[in-house]
């Protein structure tokens, strides 16, 4: 069997006249009325020559249109350069970027696709795919029923397998519709499918809650790591890799550096972890000696990107292997499936003694420690619902808190605990990316990454690009020069929408390399760990710019549609 993507790079320009040829309007009336109203987030898998992601574009929803082929990509961006449509270079069964993506669709089109994918993929495909629908959500999938072409890597299809794999996956069979091949190819008929997932399906939800609220805790620890996964899943989602299990790996230094910087201030405060735990780090496995040399160094500071002096970086990297070990023999052990197999489980290393890079805590340095595998289904969850799941996460923290408390004969207002409970976000910092901005005001012309105005000292703001009411985000990658009438009395605190991002993609790229990819090492390299460690997609030894946008806007998606952050849309500044 040949390969499909070396067939189309070589028809493309033929293959897409055939395309566009017919309407989507035509093509898809058995679809229209099961999709969503607009805004909705959709993915087009096997895009080709992008006619039906310009049309859904153009009904006002927000399409990522995924295409292997490089000559086809090409072709749809020539055809429809005016649809606000991202295209992605990605393919089935594996799917990578849009699952690293972290975005959850509404809509899933694969229109003449899935004979392309080798029968024996087809099970994993299909799982990926329903990972990246949201509770609600449906595939539409047209089934090319025909005979087998092998030099276009072509399959043949069975109706009854797709149904088969909906049942497994929990979807249900709202649609199912043959018709006529609308080329008028001799033998070809479509058999058309629409799949929704009703919820999410996964047993997610129930699992945490059980493990929030009944699960057996003879400390805060099982708490303590999921609220530590919590907050990476918010903050620093860019560290995390996929494996071929359908699993999130996070590294078990980021696990444990997340640890430490939530329970510092609790023992600052001398609040119990568990019922013997009657000071400061008393009975806790992770509060040695190492965490005592750091009793002058913020929890604040506990944060991916940080440069450490030697002193601080040698008691950080013993607290950190305490913690960890912690966390690996503890609540990972513990936590548990009904049968009995861990939920997390953790594979450790020993790093070497001073790991760093030097004194920067990175991706590989908390990678040394070992990684820690999280569900697909669970991480989704965390994802999408942290808003909910983390504040039972809080309160189940202080009860048990005052209950220790209660036993030793101390009194823990709840007013106290909650006040050492906050996350403390980053603080509102633009400094740097001030500095930048006015040196290149002396050197150079800088212009506003919205309107494209010419800046000044006097009409220059730095514009959080995703609003900080939304988003607490100070990363260099996310401070936009703009025009302060446009950022204050238009933008505000709204996300750029899509089409008015990829507008200002060369704007922003232009301010980031000048700003930042020009400037001294340690600013290059900030720029870099940050945009890795937040920011999908993006790797921490090679963040170039273009990968760098593409995380950012895949960002915007998910505030946009997670968290419903209302847009802006710029109009009068797109063309």
């Amino acid at each position: 069997m040949k390969d499909p993507v070396a067939w189309y790079d070589k028809h493309a320009s033929t293959v897409a006249a055939q395309y566009e040829s017919v309407k989507s309007e035509s093509l898809y009336e058995w679809l229209t009325e099961f999709l969503p109203k607009p805004p909705a987030l959709v993915l087009d898998v096997g895009a080709g020559s992008g006619r039906d992601a310009a049309w859904l574009a153009a009904k006002g929803y927000e399409v990522f249109a995924i295409e292997p082929s490089k000559s086809m990509r090409r072709v749809a961006k020539m055809l429809h350069p005016a649809a606000p449509v991202r295209w992605v270079h990605d393919s089935l069964p594996k799917l990578d970027y849009t699952v690293r993506s972290g975005l959850s669709f509404d809509v899933i089109l694969l229109s003449g696709v899935w004979m392309h994918v080798p029968p024996g993929q087809r099970p994993r495909a299909f799982r990926k795919l329903v990972n990246l629908l949201r509770p609600g959500g449906i595939i539409a999938i047209s089934l090319r029923i025909g005979p087998e072409e092998p030099e276009r890597g072509m399959y043949g299809v069975d109706s009854s397998e797709i149904e088969s794999l909906a049942k497994k996956h929990g979807t249900i069979v709202h649609r199912a519709v043959e018709r006529e091949d609308l080329l008028g190819r001799d033998g070809v008929r479509w058999k058309n499918y629409v799949l929704r997932f009703p919820d999410d399906g996964t047993g997610a939800l129930p699992l945490l809650r059980h493990v929030i609220l009944n699960d057996d805790k003879s400390s805060t620890y099982k708490l303590g790591l999921l609220r530590s996964i919590c907050r990476i899943a918010d903050g620093s989602a860019g560290l995390v890799r996929l494996t071929d299990d359908d699993r999130v790996s996070i590294p078990l230094g980021l696990v444990a550096l997340t640890w430490l910087r939530l329970y510092k201030p609790l023992l600052a405060a001398d609040f119990p972890q568990n019922p013997r735990n009657i000071s400061g780090g008393v009975h806790l496995g992770f509060a040695r000696e190492a965490l005592d040399r750091l009793a002058a160094f913020s929890h604040l500071d506990m944060r991916v990107g940080i440069r450490l002096g030697a002193t601080d970086a040698v008691a950080l990297h013993r607290a950190l292997r305490d913690a960890a070990r912690t966390i690996r023999i503890m609540p990972a052990r513990h936590m548990t499936f009904p049968d009995g197999t861990p939920i997390l489980p953790v594979s450790h290393t020993t790093p070497p003694p001073l790991a760093l890079n030097p004194y920067v805590i990175d991706e590989p340095y908390l990678r040394s420690f070992g990684e820690m595998l999280v569900p697909w289904r669970i991480w989704q969850a965390v994802q999408r619902f942290a808003v909910w799941i983390e504040p039972a996460l809080v309160e189940e923290w202080i009860r048990l808190m005052q209950g220790y408390a209660e036993t030793q004969g101390r009194d823990l207002p709840r007013d106290r605990a909650a006040a050492a409970m906050i996350w403390s976000d980053p603080t509102r910092d633009v400094a740097i990316a001030k500095r930048q901005a006015r040196d290149l005001l002396e050197s150079s012309d800088l212009h506003c990454v919205w309107s494209g105005k010419r800046l000044s000292t006097k009409s220059l703001d730095l514009d959080h690009c995703f609003p900080w009411s939304a988003w607490p985000c100070s990363d260099l990658w996310n401070l936009m020069p703009a025009n302060r009438s446009v950022n204050q009395r238009e933008k505000g605190a709204k996300l750029p929408s899509a089409t008015l991002m990829l507008a200002a993609r060369e704007r922003i790229m232009s301010w980031w390399e000048a700003a930042y990819g020009l400037s001294s090492p340690l600013i290059h390299k900030r720029f870099a760990l940050e945009a890795a460690s937040s920011l999908p997609g993006v790797l921490p030894l090679d963040a170039d710019l273009d990968s760098c946008f593409e995380g950012a806007f895949a960002q915007r998606a998910k505030l946009r549609y997670d968290q419903r952050v209302p847009e802006w849309s710029g109009e009068k500044y797109v063309e």
